[in-house]
């Protein structure tokens, strides 16, 4: 427990100030972010970020990313995200010509998922970044406040497991309460006027957000079971890898979007 705070401590000493400051220093944040979230992925699958589908996938991540404001330098390429991720998968199906479909079908779909999984959410990060701060911090909040409510609330009254196959000691009271706690993050944003959104729709946003937070968690809980692995990585000591701290706001990051801010 002590290395898991400390852990967190150090990692949001870092993080929030880079995510206040913005700009280039934001996005060259995300693009670590999703690189290491996509290594983590590939590593699962044992398929080597030093390989031909590696690099072709980090690249394709890379061109994904690009954020809005930077068309001024790549043109049309940042705004051109079916385009890409179409040109990818003939890479992709190509490669398995190449190699006499050693690479094959089921290879190219793991991959093409496993540089979407990472790059949608994080794209919606820094688009939400663009909209403004206050609603990156309800993100985050909303988040924290799901966790905690989910682990406090169903270690004090949880008795009906949730999912128990995927994640055994999740319950429904705790993904209840957790929600609960969502929506009490949300009045405070509210209140304090930070999003000029209406009530009634920050709070229905607010369970759909909090609710699909904890689909994120059990999807990648999912994937590291069917790969049989506990973590996704090692580069958060207490706390795993980049997937297992942002796998929820992998999810929430574009819902937001669509909800709240489109």
């Amino acid at each position: 427990m002590k290395q898991r705070i400390i852990t967190a401590v150090i990692a949001a000493a870092i993080f929030l100030p880079i995510v206040i400051v913005g700009g280039i220093p934001f996005e060259l944040m995300v693009y670590l972010l999703a690189s290491i979230a996509l290594y983590e992925v590939l590593k699962m699958k044992n398929t080597a970020i030093f390989s031909v589908p590696g690099i072709l996938s980090l690249l394709v991540l890379w061109v994904f990313l690009l954020p809005p404001d930077s068309q001024e330098i790549f043109g049309t390429i940042a705004s051109k995200k079916m385009e890409i991720i179409y040109i990818a998968i003939l890479l992709f199906l190509t490669y398995t010509v190449a190699t006499k479909n050693r690479f094959t079908f089921e290879d190219v779909a793991f991959s093409i998922m496993a540089l979407l999984y990472p790059g949608i959410g994080f794209y919606y990060f820094m688009e939400t970044r663009v909209e403004g701060l206050a609603f990156v911090f309800y993100s985050l909040f909303i988040i924290w406040a799901t966790d905690s409510g989910a682990y406090f609330i169903g270690k004090a009254m949880g008795k009906n497991k949730l999912w128990p196959e995927i994640s055994p000691n999740k319950t429904v009271e705790g993904s209840l309460g957790g929600v609960v706690c969502a929506l009490a993050v949300a009045g405070g944003f509210y209140l304090a006027g930070s999003l000029d959104v209406p009530l009634w729709r920050l709070l229905i946003a607010t369970v759909f957000l909090s609710a699909f937070g904890q689909v994120g968690d059990l999807a990648e809980s999912a994937l590291k079971r069917h790969f049989g692995v506990k973590d996704s990585g090692t580069i958060l000591p207490g706390h795993g890898g980049i997937l297992d701290r942002f796998d929820s706001l992998l999810f929430v990051w574009p819902l937001l979007y669509f909800f709240l801010i489109m």
